[in-house]
C-alpha cells in the first residue's frame, strides 16, 4: 500500500514537472514571438523612416535645382531677350522702310516669348506659392492652359479655404503640376477640371479630372519598378511623404480622375 501512494507520488510530481516544463516551453516561445513581432516592426518603422529621409533629401534636390533654372532664366535669358526686344525698338529706320513689318513681327514674337519665359519661372519658382497660396497659384496655371485654346478648363474651390503648411503646399501644386503635364501629353482630353475641397476637421481633397482617352492603372503602376510611369512614381512618392492617400481612377475613352486626400494635421513640413 505504502508503495503504490509512493508510485502516485512520483508519478504526479512527475506529472507536474511534465507541465511546468511544457509551461516554460509554451512561455519561452510566447516571448521569443512578441520580441520577434517588436523587433519585425521596429525595423519597418525604421525602413520607413530611412525611406521617407531619402525621398525627402531627393525632393528638395528637385526643389532647389528648378529654383535654380528659374534664377538662371530669369537673370540670363530674360535680360537678354528683354536687350534684344530693346535694341529692335531704337533701330533708326523710316517708317516706310521694307524692314519694318519684319522687326515689328519679331517684336511681337519677342513679346510672347518674355511672356511665356516669365510664366514658366513663375511656375518653377516657388515664391508665388508661399505668397498667393496653393488655389490662386493653381488657378494661374490652369488660365495659363486655358489661353491656348486647347482645352476648357474648371476650377472649383468648396468650403472656407484654410492654409497649408508651405512644403505641403509646395509639394501639392508640384503634384498638379505632373498632373497636369500627364494630360496635355498623353490624355488627348479637351477638357480639365480641377477642384479643392477644404472640409471640417482639416480634411483637405485635391482631385484633377480629364475626359481623355484613360489609361490601365495597373499596368502603369505595374511598369514602375522597370523605369517607367515616372510621373506618376513621383506623384505617389510625395503622397507618401506627406502622409496622404493618392487614389487614381481612370477608364479607356471616359477620361481619368486623380485625387489627393488627407488630414492637414498629418501633412509634412
Amino acid at each position: 500500500m505504502q508503495q503504490n501512494q509512493e508510485l502516485y507520488f512520483v508519478i504526479i510530481i512527475g506529472i507536474l514537472l511534465g507541465l511546468l516544463l511544457v509551461s516554460f516551453i509554451i512561455g519561452t516561445l510566447v516571448l521569443y514571438r512578441r520580441r520577434q513581432q517588436k523587433q519585425d516592426q521596429e525595423m519597418a518603422r525604421v525602413k520607413d523612416m530611412y525611406e521617407k529621409e531619402v525621398l525627402h533629401s531627393q525632393l528638395e534636390i528637385q526643389e532647389n535645382t528648378l529654383r535654380s533654372i528659374s534664377q538662371e532664366l530669369h537673370d540670363n535669358i530674360g535680360q537678354l531677350l528683354s536687350v534684344v526686344k530693346l535694341s529692335l525698338s531704337t533701330l533708326p529706320l523710316e517708317k516706310d522702310h521694307k524692314a519694318v513689318p519684319l522687326i515689328s513681327h519679331s517684336q511681337k514674337v519677342l513679346n510672347k516669348a518674355i511672356i511665356d519665359l516669365s510664366n514658366i519661372t513663375k511656375s518653377l519658382y516657388t515664391d508665388r506659392i508661399t505668397d498667393s497660396g496653393l488655389a490662386e497659384s493653381i488657378s494661374y496655371e490652369l488660365l495659363a492652359v486655358k489661353n491656348t485654346g486647347m482645352y476648357e478648363t474648371e476650377f472649383i474651390v468648396t468650403g472656407d479655404e484654410f492654409r497649408l503648411p508651405e512644403k505641403t503646399e509646395i509639394f501639392l501644386f508640384r503634384m498638379f503640376q505632373e498632373m497636369l503635364n500627364n494630360i496635355i501629353k498623353h490624355s488627348a482630353a479637351t477638357h480639365i477640371m480641377v477642384s479643392l475641397t477644404y472640409s471640417p476637421g482639416s480634411i483637405f481633397v485635391m482631385s484633377v479630372e480629364d475626359n481623355g482617352k484613360g489609361f490601365d492603372v495597373e499596368k502603369v503602376r505595374a511598369s514602375i519598378s522597370s523605369g517607367k510611369g515616372v510621373g506618376l512614381k513621383s506623384m505617389f512618392n510625395r503622397a507618401k511623404l506627406m502622409g496622404a492617400e493618392l487614389k487614381v481612377v481612370s477608364n479607356f475613352n471616359k477620361g481619368t480622375r486623380l485625387e489627393v486626400k488627407f488630414l492637414s494635421k498629418n501633412t509634412y513640413d
